[in-house]
């Protein structure tokens, strides 16, 4: 079992209800296994038009494998101009 921590900034944070959690990934242990449990745990999130995922302060695709020392970051969809 691998426990990730994961920053949550924006409406993100506003989803989960905090600005900081720990997720723990049994199987699936990529961001796409995250992101899979996110959207089972936090239904809010699937409303998201786009949402980016960092790992070790760089964007990371759905295959980047995760693990326990790793920093994540969810960043939302911005908007403005």
């Amino acid at each position: 079992m691998t426990s990730i921590k994961i920053k949550a900034f924006g409406i993100t944070r506003e989803i989960v209800g905090k600005r900081e959690l720990v997720i723990e990934m049994n199987g699936d242990k990529t961001v796409s296994g995250l992101r899979k449990i996110l959207d089972e745990k936090y239904p809010g999130m699937k409303g998201l038009k786009s949402l980016l995922i960092a790992v070790n302060n760089e964007y990371a695709d759905d295959t980047t494998l995760l693990k326990d020392e790793d920093e994540i970051a969810l960043i939302p969809p911005v908007s403005g101009g």
